[in-house]
């Protein structure tokens, strides 16, 4: 792999499974073994977080996913990237299906490995706020 290709793999993965709502499509973007750590919680390998995406987006009505800006470091092999997404609540919280409409803001840094494949996903995000934004207070 070029080390200036990282932003555009990591752009891909965005696009063809976020903003295209198509958990099967990290099959092809991530490592057998890949694992993401997303708020403090760490979901293991490939299927495992083809499963938790599918989790993720059913409990979110009208789902768009935007990638605020990307970057990457010398060698390629992590990617920092701010992004956000809107939509309605249908649960995802894990509370109860309201409807209510809501943007939640975060940041990832993405391990890419040579061959192109994804191997590790830090996340954080706004989630107390959203909760707040939510259930009202």
């Amino acid at each position: 792999m070029s080390v200036d290709k990282s932003v555009e793999i990591v752009e891909a993965f965005w696009r063809e499974v976020w903003q295209g709502r198509n958990p099967g499509a990290a099959a092809g973007r991530v490592a057998k073994d890949f694992v993401i750590t997303s708020g403090g919680l760490e979901i293991v390998g490939r299927e495992a977080f083809v499963e938790w995406v599918a989790a993720f987006l059913q409990g979110i009505d009208a789902f768009q996913f935007k990638s605020i800006e990307s970057f990457q470091n010398a060698d390629g092999s992590r990617v920092a990237s701010r992004w956000m997404f809107t939509g309605r609540n249908r649960g995802f919280l894990g509370g109860r299906d309201c409807g209510t409409s809501f943007e939640m803001r975060g940041t990832a840094i993405l391990h890419v490995r040579p061959d192109g494949l994804l191997q590790h996903n830090w996340v954080e995000r706004n989630a107390l706020e959203v909760y707040r934004e939510v259930v009202g207070l």
